[in-house]
């Protein structure tokens, strides 16, 4: 399967190494032709990945993370120089599955492409039934969860979070084992990457009053409870 990848960054050095190292693993890239027509050019070319800088012309990356949220669950990476927690804290709120700093390692970048899409596409194709936890269903097809005639979207990394803590029957699974299972290596992972995802969970499940469904467990890590 050849995924195309969808590069905003306006560094046309930096896209052109981008471009070359993902050529160089049957990556097919593409780039907005014009930062007037982001949106366009995303619906033309049907990305299964989208990498975005923060600062771009005309509107900065949070701004097409939010449009490309509003119409699409495909996965998304944040590159950018920027370094402040902040800046990270907002791409996953965002609805971002990972984020990169500049200046990265080529190796580092296709490792989290390669994990991402391996957990979207591959995870996506096997599932075809549902998980009920507390009166709820877990749709592994849709990525959505419903509750007496309610349903909330999830992100990939959202739904992947809550299906393995549900799964987990009432037992811990420790900020460990998820960053692993998430990203390959936590080694490249802030903290508050997945601090963010868990917030973004939470907040979603107030719709469905199942927020305190999720637990913290104090240097453990979280578990899905019986309510």
């Amino acid at each position: 399967m050849n995924l195309n990848v969808y590069i905003i960054e306006d560094d046309s050095l930096l896209l052109k190494a981008l471009k070359e190292g993902l050529n160089q693993w049957s990556y097919e890239v593409s780039h907005p032709s014009d930062f007037s027509h982001v949106m366009e050019d995303f619906v033309a070319h049907n990305p299964q990945l989208v990498i975005i800088d923060i600062q771009l012309p005309k509107y900065d990356g949070f701004h097409w993370c939010r449009e490309i949220r509003a119409v699409s669950k495909v996965p998304i990476i944040f590159l950018s120089s920027r370094d402040h927690p902040t800046d990270m804290v907002m791409a996953m709120n965002l609805g971002a599955d990972d984020y990169v700093q500049k200046p990265f390692h080529m190796e580092v970048l296709l490792a989290k492409i390669q994990a991402i899409c391996r957990r979207t596409y591959t995870y996506e194709e096997a599932s075809s039934d549902v998980v009920k936890w507390n009166d709820a269903i877990l749709d592994l097809k849709s990525g959505g969860i419903y509750k007496e005639g309610k349903m909330v979207d999830l992100t990939k990394n959202e739904f992947f979070i809550l299906s393995v803590l549900i799964k987990a029957n009432n037992q811990v699974v420790s900020r460990h084992e998820l960053m692993k299972m998430l990203w390959d290596d936590d080694q490249y992972i802030n903290d508050n990457t997945l601090t963010a995802n868990i917030t973004r969970v939470r907040q979603k499940l107030l719709a469905l009053n199942l927020a305190d469904g999720i637990v913290t467990k104090k240097g453990l890590g979280y578990m899905a409870v019986t309510l």
